[in-house]
């Protein structure tokens, strides 16, 4: 039952009990039965001027709280000159300011935050309590080369360009440096914030794949300048040493002559073949800027197709064209380019060995570029060292192919990968529409 309810019961009994009382004394005196009902006047009307006084404090409680429901804090109510009501008004004038700075703080923080988080250059994942994404800044989204659709409302694990189940099994407060695919490096850290009493995780992503594209080039283009240095001086002078001393072959005894000429030529041709393995090193620091110019892609792939068929005849591997247009024509260096596309089909072949096929398959808008093998395929041990400097998978390799693979397609600012998605399977492709960390 409400306060007012109670009031007006309260004070209908008291009224009605006196009504009655004065009524019995009407027989006694009229005198006092009139004064009897001018007191129960005077009574109604005090209680009249009670229940406005109490009222309007109510009134002014119950406007109060519903403006605070509608997160309304404008509204303030003036003094009316009662001490008691004053003090009330007061206080609750008082709160309503407090709340409304803290509202304008609140709304200003949050929106700074929000410019922040959008202008970082710092990729930030923000999960729910089921670990789904919630919301995602422009780093991130570029990142993850996704739409904001593709990524807010799923786990980790749907996450395409970076490793999303590891990080996921991160703990809060950890820091992880990721390789992706031995060009794409991610700094990955996991964090967490309170919001209403639950703790909510985010990740902080950022991109080192600049940084450590620029370090590691510093760091061979220094040592391969020294080696070659050393190297060609000493083989120079060496072989200079050699040709000098077939001069002696005829003071040796006649036997002794064709065993000493094929020393020394040996010797010579190991030095020549170091000279020339030395500069397949430096072929890689030599690598001029690209001259870009337009060109049909599917006309250089059709002459490196040519110089590579007689390989493919050899070894029983089949060449198969799935080409998505007939002309293609993209902004590139052609001499370069083909020297990248006899790379990869020459590790094609390698990984295949005998009898498998090589695809050629491309597509426009965007325009991609897939050369696909049947041959052994890339481990997970391996695909984490794909592209790191003279790295190779094979016993006698040096590692150069890869290399220089991905200086000239870094140079032209194409994006491109390495992958086996499945058992002989594996893909090489090159975006030539997107744009990569150039260096």
């Amino acid at each position: 039952m409400k306060l007012r309810t109670k009031f007006f019961i309260f004070a209908f009994l008291i009224h009605s009990i006196l009504v009655t009382m004065s009524l019995l004394l009407l027989n006694q005196s009229k005198i006092i039965f009139i004064a009897a009902e001018v007191m129960i006047l005077l009574s109604l009307i005090v209680t009249v001027n009670l229940y406005r006084a109490f009222l309007r404090p109510l009134n002014m409680l119950a406007a109060g709280i519903e403006s605070i429901k509608d997160k309304d804090f404008s509204t303030t109510f003036v003094k009316t000159g009662q001490n008691d009501l004053d003090m009330l008004i007061n206080v609750y004038n008082r709160m309503i300011e407090q709340l409304r700075d803290e509202r304008i703080k609140q709304q200003e923080q949050h929106y700074f935050l929000e410019r922040l988080i959008k202008a970082t250059p710092i990729g930030v994942i923000i999960l729910d309590l089921d670990g789904n994404i919630t919301m995602v800044n422009p780093t991130a989204l570029e990142i993850l080369g996704a739409g904001e659709a593709e990524t807010v409302g799923y786990s980790l694990d749907h996450l395409k360009n970076v490793p999303g189940k590891e990080i996921k099994e991160m703990k809060a407060g950890e820091s992880r440096i990721i390789n992706v695919n031995g060009i794409q490096t991610y700094k990955c850290r996991k964090s967490h914030f309170l919001d209403r009493g639950f703790y909510h995780n985010f990740i902080l992503i950022e991109e080192l794949t600049r940084e450590i594209l620029n370090s590691q080039k510093r760091a061979y283009e220094k040592v391969i300048r020294m080696m070659s240095h050393e190297i060609n001086n000493s083989v120079g002078a060496v072989n200079s040493i050699l040709d000098s001393s077939l001069h002696y072959r005829n003071q040796l005894i006649p036997e002794d002559h064709e065993d000493f000429e094929h020393a020394i030529r040996v010797a010579i041709e190991r030095n020549s073949g170091l000279n020339k393995f030395m500069a397949n090193f430096a072929d890689v620091v030599r690598i001029p800027p690209p001259a870009k110019s337009e060109y049909d892609l599917n006309r250089l792939l059709q002459s490196v197709e040519v110089l590579m068929s007689a390989e493919c005849k050899r070894r029983e591997i089949e060449w198969v064209w799935e080409l998505g247009h007939s002309s293609m024509i993209v902004d590139i260096d052609v001499q370069q380019m083909e020297q990248v596309f006899v790379n990869i089909v020459k590790n094609a072949i390698e990984a295949i060995d005998n009898h498998g096929s090589i695809t050629i398959r491309t597509s426009k808008k965007p325009d991609k570029l897939r050369i696909i093998d049947t041959g052994r395929g890339i481990t997970l041990q391996q695909r984490s060292h794909l592209f790191t400097p003279f790295y190779s998978t094979k016993s006698s390799g040096q590692g150069i192919g890869l290399t220089l693979i991905r200086e000239i397609l870094i140079n032209h600012g194409f994006r491109f990968n390495l992958e086996s998605p499945a058992p002989g399977h594996t893909e090489f492709w090159i975006d030539f529409a997107d744009q990569a960390p150039t260096i």
